[in-house]
């Protein structure tokens, strides 16, 4: 039986006006870009999904298993704390050496930490944090020029090699049957301390070394606990552009969440369906998507399927009629 003129129309104009109702709920809420990793808050400047927190950060934490990890060039290390207050991650790499254990190889153990040179800016280790490279050979970049006096190898915020010797795990390693070295002035030295801005990157394996400890201090250190009472471990310390600062507090002051853009890696404004290049109460700086969202692509051609299907319907009932 054929549908009357008045049914089709009826029709038409229902299915259009239900199509061309937003989805409720489409819109990504801003909340997700502070998110959590086990007990540890990810929060501005970091983000573990895309699009969110500064882009010198991006690609950097991931939650596994409810265990925030970082990620380098160099290796995966697992974040510890981030301290938002003091611009600090601490985090700790499996393979380093401390003051119970020596890890070495020939091959070199540990991570040591590389960043990318993009990187560099937003993220280095703390300038009170100590590499102690253990076991470097003689023909390592670390003493070339320097064959007798080692210059390269000094305190840094008063810890260093000597007071790390006193550590029992010397001990169980040459326990073990290697042989001890002659004293501490020994070409080269079983351990030679670094700070990060006297290298710019330790590469375990290109330093030729066997192994490594870091250590940092967030305090003075009490020279009567000597390596014993050390916080192991490499503290990074973390930085933003002086320019992204004002961005990013009139972004939050007009309940806004700061972001970056996937693309160009410009800040961005994220106000809930929208973006702005500054803050949420300027909607002419607006930086909407200039190609539909795919569901909005489909959406419009199932309608367009639809409109015509219904149309051709409408033409074939009105020639029956006549």
């Amino acid at each position: 039986m054929a549908l009357s003129r008045p049914h089709l129309a009826a029709l038409l104009a229902l299915c259009a006006f239900a199509m061309a109702r937003p989805a409720v709920g489409a819109n990504v809420s801003i909340t997700t870009c502070r998110s959590f990793c086990g007990n540890i808050t990810v929060d501005y400047p970091f983000a573990l999904h895309p699009g969110c927190g500064h882009a010198g950060f991006r690609d950097l934490l991931f939650c596994i298993d409810r265990v925030l990890m970082l990620h380098l060039p160099s290796g995966s290390y697992r974040v510890l704390d981030i301290d938002y207050a003091y611009r600090g991650l601490t985090l700790h790499d499996p393979a380093m050496s401390d003051c119970r254990a020596i890890d070495r190889s020939p091959a070199g153990r540990g991570n040591g930490f590389v960043v990318e040179p993009w990187r560099a800016p937003f993220l280095a280790p703390d300038p009170d944090n100590v590499f102690l490279l253990l076991g470097c050979r003689a023909g390592s970049p670390l003493f070339q020029g320097f064959p007798d006096r080692h210059l390269p190898c000094r305190n840094v915020s008063g810890m260093g090699c000597a007071d790390y010797y006193g550590c029992p795990a010397w001990d169980d390693y040459y326990d073990d049957g290697r042989r001890r070295p002659s004293g501490a002035t020994a070409v080269p030295p079983e351990c030679c301390a670094v700070s990060w801005g006297a290298i710019r990157a330790v590469n375990v394996s290109r330093l030729q070394c066997e192994g490594y400890s870091s250590a940092y201090s967030l305090a003075p250190v009490r020279a009567a606990e000597g390596a014993g009472g050390w916080a192991y471990g490499i503290r990074v310390a973390w930085q933003l552009p002086e320019a992204n600062r004002g961005f990013c507090g009139a972004c939050r002051a007009t309940g806004g969440v700061c972001g970056h853009d996937e693309g160009s890696h410009a800040d961005l404004c994220l106000c809930g369906d929208w973006n702005s290049t500054s803050n949420c109460d300027s909607s002419s700086d607006s930086a909407r998507p200039s190609a539909a969202e795919p569901g909005t692509a489909a959406a419009s051609l199932f309608l367009a399927l639809l409109v015509s299907g219904l149309s051709s319907l409408w033409l074939y009932g009105s020639m029956a009629n006549m």
